[in-house]
């Protein structure tokens, strides 16, 4: 199977870390491909970023039909998830839809910590429309730019970790659910700290890919 992984914003660094994780989740037999949305913003935080980046990830996907034979959003928000889906021949899978349609599969319920508060609506309407009310306890903001996650140095992983424990402490969530695809290679540290699943989307959506028959239900 052949995944093309698409990165939804244009930070180059963000495509790489994700494919890494795509590839480290990767079963063998299973290629891993990227794209970065060069036409998109540096990130998408909130609904304008997403509307801005939305007609570049159809662009990929339109024109890499014979490519690839599934496509993964990777932004959390599931930018353009819809549209790409009534346009794409292929399965096409977003890596919100995939990390908390698994977190309530297989562990029950979950709390997302995603980056800022802005992009705490779009999530929360997604929770609804999934269905998944029921057992998502809350979404919550860690208040970490998404390009803070690109740099060296930052306290970024330290706060996201508060914003963990609070959850926790607050919601008593089955599972965590990390709400940006910038987090992807924090999810096994914080299952080890926490003592609990902490899933990572762009990993969940590739296991799910791969899954016997998900390809032929068009994700």
């Amino acid at each position: 199977m052949r995944i093309l992984i698409i990165n939804p914003n244009a930070t180059v660094s963000m495509t790489d870390k994700i494919s890494a994780a795509a590839s480290a989740a990767a079963a063998p037999g299973t290629l891993i491909l990227s794209a970065t949305n060069h036409a998109g913003p540096p990130s998408i935080q909130g609904p304008a970023d997403g509307d801005r980046a939305a007609p570049g990830v159809i662009d990929i996907i339109t024109h890499n039909q014979d490519e690839a034979d599934a496509f993964v959003i990777a932004c959390f928000d599931d930018t353009g998830l819809a549209e790409a889906r009534a346009r794409s021949k292929r399965p096409v899978i977003g890596i919100g839809e995939a990390a908390m349609r698994m977190a309530a599969a297989r562990h029950g319920t979950f709390s997302v910590v995603t980056t800022l508060s802005v992009s705490v609506p779009v999530i929360a309407e997604n929770v609804e429309s999934y269905g998944l009310s029921a057992a998502c306890r809350r979404v919550r903001a860690s208040e970490v730019p998404v390009l803070a996650l690109e740099e060296d140095g930052t306290s970024a992983a330290d706060t996201i970790a508060d914003e963990i424990a609070a959850a926790l402490r607050e919601d008593a969530p089955d599972a965590i659910v990390l709400g940006c695809a910038g987090m992807a290679d924090l999810a096994d540290a914080f299952t080890r700290r926490f003592q609990l699943p902490v899933l990572d989307g762009v990993v969940c959506a590739v296991h799910m890919l791969e899954e016997d028959g998900f390809a032929e239900r068009g994700a």
